[in-house]
């Protein structure tokens, strides 16, 4: 297939080329090459690609940011959305439209499946659920894929804060009240890859499996990067004011990947460590050596 790429330039996007560009024609479009958000330039992108499938990574994605800069936000995530999705629907191309858990407000208290109800509590979870929305409308052959708390290769996220406040500091403090599932972002586009093989169209929760708190993250983070020298010191979410609201508990139940035949996603720790010892240590390397 012809898979066209938005938000080439983040961590998701490089993996999707790194993944996908194995058995495919990717065609990467970062943010400085298309705007999502101008439907001039998503439906001239289209004429000239023409793909068979699009995967629609782009985002705003400064959670905090967001809540300040309200228009830029549902501009990029919500109308970004509807034009790619209207594109995508007019060339017969297969649409991935990547999501967060930050369309849930985290009361459940357990993990959430794909037909519980959508509550986000920030500008950045509403201008995604609404993103979500517009693509359900005008675009049938679509997959929505919510993920969480991602990591990769180049990327900036939590693991790779904690491994570079380890180099500075000898104690973490990291809150222990916020549970979600990790997820590496290769894992991710290797599932996208399965996804886009098939014609079961739907939402899905892609995750790697199991949830825990950010500070049980950070401890396996440290221990995992052989960091036994940094210890993480917990703390409440209410010491640790930020302009948006986070879910408490956005922890996903893969439902969808099952019902639909799609295999599970290896636990978080075996991600993290896969990732810990081959892309971070590789680019760990690679600063070294430059």
């Amino acid at each position: 297939m012809k898979i066209l790429i938005t938000g080439a330039g983040g961590q998701l996007g490089r993996d999707l080329i790194r993944v996908l560009g194995q058995a495919h024609e990717c065609i990467p479009m970062t943010r400085a090459s298309l705007d999502v958000g101008d439907e001039a330039a998503v439906r001239a992108c289209f004429e000239s690609v023409r793909p068979d499938a699009v995967v629609h990574a782009a985002a705003f994605t400064q959670v905090d940011l967001a809540e300040s800069h309200l228009e830029e936000a549902y501009r990029v995530n919500a109308l970004g959305s509807y034009y790619v999705g209207l594109a995508a629907e007019a060339f017969g191309a297969k649409l991935v439209c990547v999501s967060t858990d930050y369309v849930f407000d985290g009361m459940k208290g357990s993990p959430y499946h794909e037909e519980d109800r959508t509550n986000p509590l920030s500008v950045y979870g509403r201008s995604k659920l609404l993103g979500e929305q517009f693509v359900q409308k005008v675009c049938p052959h679509h997959f929505i894929v919510r993920t969480s708390w991602l990591y990769g290769r180049g990327g900036n996220n939590f693991v790779t804060k904690v491994l570079a406040l380890a180099d500075r500091q000898q104690e973490l403090t990291v809150v222990d009240d916020q549970f979600g599932s990790p997820t590496y972002t290769y894992d991710l586009a290797e599932c996208i890859g399965r996804m886009l093989a098939t014609e079961r169209y739907d939402t899905y929760h892609v995750a790697n499996s199991g949830y825990c708190s950010r500070w049980d993250f950070a401890r396996a983070i440290l221990e995992l990067a052989g960091r036994t020298d940094v210890t993480a010191r917990p703390i409440t979410s209410q010491g640790f004011v930020l302009p948006a609201p986070r879910p408490q508990h956005s922890a996903f139940d893969d439902r969808g990947l099952r019902k639909n035949g799609f295999p599970p996603m290896r636990h978080w720790r075996s991600a993290l460590g896969a990732f810990i010892h081959t892309d971070w240590k590789l680019e760990e390397t690679e600063h070294e050596t430059n």
